[in-house]
This record gives structure tokens, sequence and C-alpha cells, in this order.
């Protein structure tokens, strides 16, 4: 990372310890972008990036000149195909896939040399999403046509033939399997179904001590301290993992560990991207305030139809107390751009706002009807401004926290630190139709609305007040298929490694199509049923046989189903870094488990509560968390990446943070006891719930033994840094 240059005492490691610094090849790197993105088989996310980023802005400022469509084609060079961008123009290509820097589209884009658009250079934030594009490999669905596909047409709201999405989920019976003994849970049986039709048996269970490790590290996004590990394998009774279970689910870090999900989902973060010169009027002080409450939330258990009527509309619920007013950042710590009020920053901030909520919640790329009809599913760009007017009619407002607060005008507090960033309705208004995304052209007048084709064809006014209320009811309605589905998806996905459906976030045309479909509907409804509750939802799951298996791959289970995808083992997952971090804070004895309260650098070594209170940036991410795969707070996330970098493990011995804590560790274990043998036993313990095997306890033996009588404090320290860096660590069985 830099902070610490690289320290020669770390060539002292013993080379028998550096096998746990291996760097575990199954992430991957991203592969090469200097290959153009084929036309056909684009990732559904790169899809989504070019229809919402990328083709409103040709549309909208390049058709004009460089399109089909156009009188004159200027400088040969059409910008309203696929071909046309790779082949560029009179003067060759504008585009070098992979290569921004040498891509003269950017340049123009920039106003370095030539000027595109060139009345007016577009926003710094759209340059950008071009450089990205061009980094991506300019990956573009679009088909060679004689049409350029930007004249709005009207879509039919009866569902398509196939899109499994919008046909209604419904229950159902159990199939019928061989090994019956072996089913826990309902969704178990499913689960068998599938293996015993493809020649599989499932992975015999985990032993007790990766059963009370997984479990804990998944509920609580920590590790079980020794004491928990042996109460736990001591208790032979049959009820003895259902009290587990019971106690974490009750336990306040419980809300911690599953907040940060949510968070991911709703782009949370307490900046904004751009600050011109030391303006941070725009900013969100208090923003943890509405991190607290979805942690509250959670440890409380508010059914999850509730969690998202608070969130979209807290200050329009009856009998609903200022505390839960907080919940309304959902929308309140959107990104807000400059020069606020002017028609095509307002588009920007309504888009995003459209895009959280149905990716989020619904799984449908709506914003990317915002300038034509979306290209695959039935979302019609009227049902894009029917939404888009909701917000609209909604004013980001920073409310005093309290009374005592000085109040502006109109009802704003004066000084944004002593205020909570929450939304209020502003004038109702409804959107016209901007033709081509266009803010200077109005097409027809649309009126608030919910897409007829998520509640069965029949259209939803959202005419009172703003409309958020009545919003947030139709996306929890029974009737609508999609909102139980992805949110149960979504928690599959954090358990099993990749959810039924494998695009969280798309449950469209372009999304994958679910594994296990009739277990998907059968457990959104049950979920419903069991009153929308979310620890209802984790108990099935992880009392479930599925879950309790062991992740050893077993002969013949990777020649049928390579990627695990129907589940004959447990996967094998990485932690996230919020676990990672916290396992560590938590071996060192240093953890502070405070629950709430203000934000934290993560990389100091003297800040020790957990990692769900860092602080999140847009500007600037902290380098530590983007280092270990934390998504740009910019934008909605369907999900983490995970990728494996040399940088990662030359943090986890370079790095002050881990200096520090490698420190604190053996300073617990040395008050733990007082010979060498007992000191490594409580290391491997604290890190690992395990004793260590005999082959270990050589190499650690071999290495601190110094031939003096008491182990010098730098051997110790050295050695504990390379067990806090070991892939075991990182990893759950």
């Amino acid at each position: 990372m830099g902070d610490v240059p690289f320290p020669t005492r770390c060539l002292a490691i013993s080379l028998s310890l550096l096998p746990c610094l291996a760097v575990n090849a199954s992430g991957g790197e991203h592969a090469n972008v200097s290959e153009p993105a084929k036309t056909k088989k684009l990732p559904s996310e790169q899809r989504e990036f070019f229809e919402s980023r990328i083709r409103p802005v040709l549309a909208r400022h390049c058709y004009e000149c460089h399109s089909d469509s156009t009188k004159e084609l200027k400088a040969e060079l059409r910008l309203d195909t696929a071909e046309g961008v790779r082949r560029g123009g009179k003067s060759g290509a504008i585009v070098q896939p992979g290569k921004p820097g040498k891509s003269r589209l950017i340049e123009a884009l920039r106003h370095d040399k030539l000027r595109m658009p060139p009345k007016k250079k577009l926003s710094d934030k759209i340059i950008r999403d071009f450089e990205v594009w061009v980094r991506m490999g300019i990956p573009d669905p679009r088909h060679d046509q004689s049409k350029s596909g930007s004249q709005l047409s009207s879509s039919d709201d009866s569902p398509p033939q196939g899109l499994w999405s919008l046909e209604q989920p419904r229950p159902s019976a159990p199939p019928l399997v061989n090994e019956r003994g072996w089913v826990k849970r309902k969704h178990d049986a499913f689960i068998l179904a599938k293996l015993e039709a493809n020649g599989l048996a499932p992975n015999a269970p985990a032993d007790r001590r990766e059963l009370i490790r997984r479990v804990t590290f998944d509920l609580t996004g920590l590790p079980p301290t020794p004491r928990e590990v042996d109460a736990f394998l001591a208790d032979e009774s049959p009820e003895a993992y259902q009290r587990l279970v019971d106690s974490l689910l009750a336990s306040p870090h419980y809300g911690e560990r599953w907040a940060r999900l949510w968070l991911d989902v709703a782009r949370y973060a307490e900046d904004q991207a751009h600050i011109v010169g030391n303006n941070k009027s725009l900013f969100y002080p208090n923003a943890y305030l509405y991190r607290d409450w979805v942690i509250r939330a959670l440890n409380n258990d508010v059914p999850f139809d509730q969690f998202v009527r608070l969130q979209l509309a807290a200050d329009l619920i009856n009998d609903v107390n200022d505390s839960n007013l907080a919940a309304l950042g959902f929308m309140g710590l959107g990104p807000k751009y400059y020069r606020r009020n002017a028609p095509e920053v307002m588009a920007e901030e309504w888009a995003d706002r459209v895009d959280t909520v149905t990716r989020g919640l619904l799984g449908m790329t709506v914003a990317c009807a915002q300038c034509h009809d979306h290209k695959d599913d039935p979302i019609s760009t009227e049902d894009y401004y029917g939404l888009a007017g909701v917000f609209a009619s909604s004013q980001m407002f920073n409310r005093p926290i309290d009374d005592k607060r000085d109040k502006g005008g109109d009802g704003q507090a004066k000084n944004p630190n002593e205020s909570l960033h929450i939304i209020r309705d502003g004038k109702p208004v409804d959107l016209n139709v901007y033709v081509r995304g266009d803010v200077t052209q109005k097409g027809a007048l649309v009126k608030r609305r919910f897409p007829a084709v998520l509640l069965g064809g029949s259209t939803r006014p959202l005419d009172q007040g703003s409309g958020r209320l009545q919003l947030a009811d139709a996306i929890v309605d029974r009737k609508n298929p999609l909102t139980a589905r992805v949110l149960v998806n979504r928690v599959w996905a954090q358990y099993f490694g990749n959810g039924l459906v494998d695009t969280p976030s798309n449950f469209g045309s372009l999304g994958s199509r679910p594994t296990h479909p009739r277990l998907l509907d059968d457990l959104a409804v049950r979920f419903m049923e069991s009153g929308w509750s979310m620890k209802w939802l984790h108990r099935e799951l992880v009392m479930s046989a599925t879950y309790r298996q062991s992740s050893r791959s077993q002969p013949g289970q990777n020649e049928v189903d390579p990627a695990n995808r129907l589940l004959a083992r447990m996967p094998k997952r990485r932690l996230s870094i919020e676990q990672w971090r916290d396992a560590i804070l938590a071996a060192s004895g240093s953890l502070d488990a405070q629950v709430g309260g203000k934000s934290i650098d993560p990389s100091d070594p003297s800040q020790t509560r957990r990692t769900i209170y860092s602080e999140v940036s847009r500007f600037d991410v902290n380098p530590m968390l983007a280092l270990m795969d934390f998504p740009d707070p910019n934008a909605h996330a369907a999900s983490r990446t995970e990728t494996t970098t040399a940088l990662q493990k030359l943090f986890m011995v370079n790095s002050t943070f881990m200096l520090a804590q490698a420190d604190r560790l053996v300073k617990a274990v040395q008050s733990d006891a007082a010979d060498t043998p007992s000191r490594v036993e409580h290391l491997y313990r604290r890190l690992y719930q395990r004793k260590p095997t005999p082959a270990e306890r050589r190499l650690a033996h071999a290495f601190l033994d110094s031939g003096q009588k008491e182990v010098d404090s730098s051997r110790w320290v050295q050695y504990a840094q390379v067990l806090l860096a070991s892939n075991e660590l990182l990893f759950l069985d």
C-alpha cells in the first residue's frame, strides 16, 4: 500500500513458512480488456453500463451529426451502430479498445485537440464513463441497422413469452428423492433432487469445528472465540446447533454483519464524487445515522416489506416515530451534483434514484429505458418517466436532528453538521419524456405510475403527494413477482457463493435463468408467508443440510458440475474485507464491540471498531477497502467482485495496520500462556479456531527457537504476521 517501505525484517521470515503466503489463484485476474468485446455474449453488467451510461449520451449529443438519420454524415463517422464506432470515420479509427489514453474519441471528449461535441464540453462524469467503456473494450450490444434505435416506440405491458421472472412465484411440493433422511429443510429436497438426477450425492456434513466457524462468520461477521468453540464441541445434544444459531441471530453483531449487504445495494456513501474547491455543502456529515438505522432494523427483525416502506416513505406513514426518519437516507444519501436545478443535472439524479430502486429491489434495469424503450425487457420509456416523476416530486432535505437546531426559512437545517440527510415531498410534478434523453426535446407528458408489467398488467397511479408511499406499497405488493425473489436470491448468494440467479440485479431477459426455479419460487413465497422475516430466512438457510455439508471436493463432482452450481458440496468462500479485518481485530483482542456511531478510517491501526463503521467516500474510496474489492459507492452494487493480486499480499506483510495487529496479537498470546508450545497453540486457536498440527508445531519451533531462553519478540511478531497473512484466515471452509 505504500505506507511502509518493504521491511528488510520480512526477509528474515523462514522460507519454510512462505507456503502460508501463497496467493490463491481461484479468484483470477480480470480478463485482458484490450480485445474488443463481442456483440452477442456481453456480460449483463457491461450491457447495462452501455445502455445506461453510453447510449443515452451518444443519442443526445452525437446522433445529430453521426447517425443514419442525419442529412449529412459528418466525417463519414457513424456512432449509432457498434460497427460504426469500431470502424471510425474519414480520418481513421477513433477508439483503441482497452486504451482510453490512445483513443481519439476520448481526446475529443476532453476537448484536447478535437472537440466533441463542438459547442460544449460534456461533464467530467460523462467523460469518465466513456474512459471506463473504452477500458472495458467498448462493449456494444447494438446491431448494425438502418434505424438507429433512437426512435421511441410503445411497449406491450403484458409479460413476454418465456420471461420467467414476471410470472407469479408459486409454492411447490418438495420433489421425491431417494435419500429422504438427508433432508432437513424443505429446500434441501429441491437441491437433492437435482443432484440425484445428475448422478451426484451430497457431501458428508462438515465437522463441528468447521461448522461453528462457518455459521458464526456468516451470521455475525466475526469468528467464534476459543471458549465458544470448546462449548459447542462439548455440547453433544441434538439441539446444540439450533441453540447456537438462535444465539447468533439474537446477537447485536448480526445486524452489523448483514447491514453491509444492504448498504452495497443502496450505494451508501458520505460525500460526493466531485468537490469544487473546499465546498462540502453537498456532503453528508451525519450519514452514519442511516447506517445505524439499518443495523438496528435488522437486529429488530423489521419485516422486509416494512423495511422497504420506511426507506422510501417513513415520513408519509402514520404512527412512524422520528427515530425511523433516518431510514429515508436510502434516497437522501444519493449522489448530488453541482448546478442543482439545471434540467440535465436533475435528470441525472432521477436516473440514479430509478436505477437504485429498480435494480436493487426489483432486479430490473428500468433506467435503460431513459432514452428509448428497453431493448430487451417490456419496459417502455413512459415506464421510466412514470417512476422518475416520483423522485422529481421529492426533495433532498437536511432535517434538523432535533428541535434545538436552527432551521432556515424552508425548514432545512442551517448547519449540515446538525442535520439528518433525508428526503421530503416537494411540489408534485409529472414529467415529459425527454426524447432520446435530451432535456431540451420534450415529448409526451407521463403521469406518475408503476410499470403495469410488474403487477400483472394493471396500471397503478403514483399520484398521492410525490407518490413515494404508493411506490413502496407497489414494490412490496404480493402481486409483484420480483421483490421477494430478488431479496431471497441476494441472501442465498451470500451463503452459497452464487445466487440461484447469478445476475442478482438483473432478472430480465439478459439476466441468467435460475438454476433451481421451483426452489427460488417456493422459498420466496414462504419468506412472504413468514411475515417477510429476515431472521426466518437466515435460520431456514443455515439449518439446512445443504448449508451444513463439508466443502471438501469428492471424486467425480468436478467432472459433472465443475462450478458446483448443483451444490454437492458447500463452496469454500473468501471473507469480505469487513469479515477479514474484523477477524484480525478479534484475534488480537483489540476489537471494539460498540454498536453504532460515527465513521472511522479502517486502515488506521488505532481504530479498532468494526469495518462496517468505515467512512465511505465516493470521491476517494479508502485504499485498504478498495484493495480488497470494496464496491464503488457511486452506484448500486449488484455484487462484489473478487480479485487476487500481489498488492493484497504485500499489504498483509508491509502495512502499518498489519504490523500493529501482529504486535497486539503476540502480546495477547503472551498473556495467555507462558511457554512457546502453549503460545503457538493459542495463536492457532485465536486465528483459525483449531489446534496446530504436529507439522505446524515443528515449523513454528524451528523458526522461533533461537537457542536463547526467551524467544526474541521480533521473531514472534514476524511469525504472527505470517499467520495473519495466510489463506486459512481469509477463507471459510
